[in-house]
């Protein structure tokens, strides 16, 4: 089993990475082989409607040139699917929301590529505006009929400075509640 985790955090190796690879930690304590995919320094750009993944299907988007057909081949191939975002504005980051479009296009018509996935949020935050960022990445998640991993309080954590998160207790133990429950999800899906 392979799960893939993008972080789409504009700061390399920022909060964002701290929470997923405390996901991570524990996904690989169960020897599921994982993959942290940073999309900073990274283009990727919005759809552009063209629909071309609708009439080609070969799992591609056709309206971009970027960085994107990666990420949604990586999608494909994963078991799982972990995506990160801080909040910018109460929401998710512009590079979080262009994946999320350009893939959750691509899915449907590619034999739902999606489907029965285990998926799940991250969110770092530094005051307000998780929740919605959070049910923003679940969009994809429930509109491709994939599997979603909750954990023991809403998938985020608090910080605002590089590496603060790593402080949020609360956070940090919600981070390894989640790969736990992630890892047992799919164990039970891929039994």
């Amino acid at each position: 089993m392979k799960v893939v985790a993008f972080n789409c955090s504009a700061r390399k190796d920022g909060n964002t990475a701290v929470l997923i690879e405390r996901v991570l930690d524990e996904l690989r304590a169960e020897g599921i082989e994982t993959e942290h995919v940073q999309l900073a320094g990274q283009k990727i750009q919005g759809c552009t409607a063209c629909l071309k993944c609708i009439e080609r299907k070969d799992g591609q988007c056709h309206g971009r040139k970027d960085f994107g057909n990666e990420c949604i081949a990586k999608m494909h191939d994963a078991d799982g699917i972990i995506i990160g975002s801080p909040v910018y504005f109460a929401d998710i980051t512009p590079e979080a929301k262009a994946l999320i479009d350009r893939a959750g296009y691509v899915a449907g018509p590619n034999k739902e590529m999606l489907y029965r996935k285990v998926g799940a949020g991250v969110i770092a935050v530094r005051r307000a505006g998780a929740v919605h960022a959070l049910d923003s990445i679940n969009h994809l998640f429930l509109i491709r009929q994939m599997v979603i991993a909750g954990s023991s309080y809403w998938n985020l954590g608090i910080g605002r400075e590089k590496g603060e998160v790593a402080h949020d207790e609360e956070g940090m133990r919600t981070m390894e509640n989640l790969g736990k429950n992630m890892a047992w999800l799919l164990g039970k899906l891929n039994a």
